[in-house]
């Protein structure tokens, strides 16, 4: 076993995709010195997406302030490729570390998504790859498009706030004066609907902060607004698959921008011709923070392991820690999965060994994959 493929998917808080591939390759060659080891640092669509695409394509990285979660400035960012495309993260404006420790899932906004678009556009973009993980709202992606020129309007005809609070008030919409000419293409790494018990307030509100009592004026409005989108344009969008997705955003984005979703992982596995660097690979290690249930539906080690199961190549998953249902990847053709921690710890002591943690399993698992009589290595 020669030729190694590291794509792995970053431990949040503790250690990014790049960081990971480092230690996994310099554990590999300690073990192995002749061994070829590709590394393929990875994003499901979330935060990451950005310095993925820059890294995989080359393109520059564009910086500039736009209106936070909390409706205060922010500094916020978006790649442009070498073919022009601009690549935004909804969580470089609207994204839960940008609350601190603010949890206000009425009054949280996407307006600066919609302000990091209007610049790209402005500034020669004509294709968007937008990520949409990382969301701290839950407001349907109205903030977005207020930012974009969408007025909203309640029963009596007066302007309505795009905020979470106010969807259930909202009786019909203007669209812009003068609307981008985009190609917007979603990178969603769920496929949760808008409404309904996995829908984007039930599944994603009570990390925003959506307490039992805040939940039915939430859910009732991302219903109404589901309603509403429907009578304009014909189409049930809310029951499409990740309209839910950062708090309603990829109803959003199908609805005020025409655009489509698509699995984040595939789009980059695709963008750097994944299926073609498998044909020159005899083992995959992929991963992620904690992988459970949720892991299988969108995330970086489920697309990781479906392609290397249609080619027949073996794909491990090392994983800072596993939860319940994890086992559901490996009908996503992950043939084995490990977590680094060793022993109960406290989040401080998980940051402070992590890298040695993944230094240490990492070799571990080469030396079980060592062990084994050739005869029984594929």
């Amino acid at each position: 076993m020669k030729r190694i493929l590291l794509a792995p998917d970053s431990f949040k808080g503790t250690l990014s995709a790049s960081e990971i591939c480092q230690i996994q390759r310099e554990a590999i060659l300690a073990r192995l010195p002749d061994a070829v080891v590709h590394t393929l640092p990875l994003s499901d669509g979330g935060e990451g997406l950005t310095e993925a695409l820059l890294r995989i394509s080359g393109g520059r990285r564009v910086t500039l302030e736009v209106t936070g979660p909390l409706h205060t400035p922010v500094t916020g960012f978006y790649g442009i490729l070498p073919d022009g495309s601009a690549v935004i993260e909804m969580a470089a404006a609207a994204g839960l570390p940008l609350m601190g420790m603010r949890r206000d899932p009425l009054r949280a906004t996407t307006r600066g998504v919609g302000e990091l678009i209007r610049h790209a556009a402005e500034h020669g973009a004509s294709r968007i790859l937008l990520g949409l993980g990382g969301s701290a709202t839950n407001d349907c992606g109205i903030g977005m498009a207020g930012a974009l020129g969408y007025r909203f309007w309640d029963r009596d005809g007066h302007l309505v706030e795009p905020l979470a609070e106010n969807l259930g008030k909202i009786a019909s919409l203007t669209p812009p004066e003068h609307p981008l000419n985009l190609e917007v293409v979603a990178a969603c790494d769920v496929d949760n609907p808008l409404c309904g018990p996995e829908g984007a307030t039930r599944v994603f509100g009570p990390q925003k902060g959506v307490s039992p009592d805040l939940f039915p004026l939430l859910e009732e409005g991302m219903a109404h607004m589901a309603r509403l989108m429907e009578r304009s344009c014909g189409t049930d969008v809310g029951a499409c698959p990740g309209a839910g997705a950062a708090g309603g955003l990829g109803a959003g984005v199908l609805f005020f921008l025409g655009g489509r979703l698509r699995s984040g992982i595939d789009l980059l596995l695709d963008a750097v011709g994944f299926d073609h660097l498998l044909d020159r690979t005899d083992l995959v290690i992929t991963g992620e923070g904690c992988m459970d249930a949720q892991s299988a539906h969108g995330k970086v080690p489920a697309g990781v392991g479906r392609r290397c199961k249609s080619r027949q190549v073996p794909c491990i998953a090392v994983c800072g820690s596993l939860g319940p249902g994890a086992e559901a990847l490996y009908g996503c053709g992950i043939s084995a999965m490990f977590s680094t921690l060793r022993g109960f710890s406290d989040p401080d002591r998980v940051s402070a060994t992590c890298r040695e943690d993944l230094r240490f399993l990492t070799d571990s698992l080469l030396r079980t994959i060592l062990a084994l009589p050739q005869s029984l290595i594929p």
